[in-house]
């Protein structure tokens, strides 16, 4: 029998949308930072791409791997200790009482990635995870132009005030910043075309120490550019809400 009855118990609220859950997404996500209208600044771009401490988490486990491969030409201790060194970054975390969501993401990743090769006994295959997330991320965002709702426009809007009817979606209704979201989203497409056309065949051939180095400057490096052009973009259509003339 249970403890209390269900009737005493304080009523929830009501479940959240499948908007509202996107639009707390985009706000966590680091193209938050880059704010629509906003001026484009060093400490925004560092704070988008998780700070100094988030870029020694994405970078240092893929250094890691790089190096000690190249030393040893082991598979084991080159996927273990990119794990160790995520575990390290979570530990950190956990001492020093911070959120460990992204630290857990990313020590998840390395972790798949280093069991595919294990199991595989290819040290190629630690790389297959990523490959994987580039071609969803292509395909996803090929998808959002196609229905004429680019990805960019998406994210944009959601960070936007939303109309009086609540919508988050004013700018389709302008054709100039319609279009700058859509090439804006177009440039995200080469970045994730970009990797897999480097990436795959360096994959296929198993040249394992290139596409370690050809990753990790595909990676954050590209990503920080690719999105502080996205910004200056988006800077371009949209004003800040209190650069906005009065009426």
């Amino acid at each position: 029998m249970p403890d209390h009855d269900d009737t005493t118990r304080p009523a929830d609220g009501p479940a959240p949308t499948f908007s509202a859950q996107f639009r707390d997404a985009v706000r966590n996500a680091g193209i938050a930072r880059v704010a629509p209208g906003e001026a484009p600044s060093g400490r925004a771009l560092l704070g988008a791409v998780g700070g100094v401490r988030g870029l020694a988490e994405s970078v240092l486990p893929g250094f890691a791997f790089l190096i000690v491969y190249a030393i040893t030409k082991e598979l084991v201790p080159s996927v273990v200790i990119p794990v160790a060194v995520g575990l390290v970054f979570v530990v950190l975390r956990l001492l020093q009482r911070q959120s460990i969501t992204m630290s857990f993401a990313g020590i998840l990743g390395v972790a798949v990635s280093a069991g595919l090769a294990l199991i595989t006994g290819r040290a190629e295959s630690n790389f297959i995870p990523g490959i994987v997330i580039n071609s969803v991320w292509l395909v996803g965002l090929l998808v959002t132009l196609a229905i004429r709702w680019p990805l960019i426009g998406l994210v944009v809007g959601f960070l936007l005030p939303a109309d009086e009817d609540g919508s988050h979606v004013h700018w389709r209704a302008d054709p100039v910043q319609r279009r700058v979201l859509t090439v804006a989203t177009w440039i995200w497409v080469g970045l994730f075309a970009l990797r897999l056309a480097v990436e795959v065949p360096l994959y296929l051939t198993a040249q394992v120490e290139l596409l370690a180095a050809v990753k990790l400057v595909l990676g954050v490096p590209l990503y920080a550019a690719v999105l502080w052009v996205t910004w200056l973009l988006v800077r371009s259509v949209f004003v800040r809400r209190d650069d906005a003339p009065a009426v």
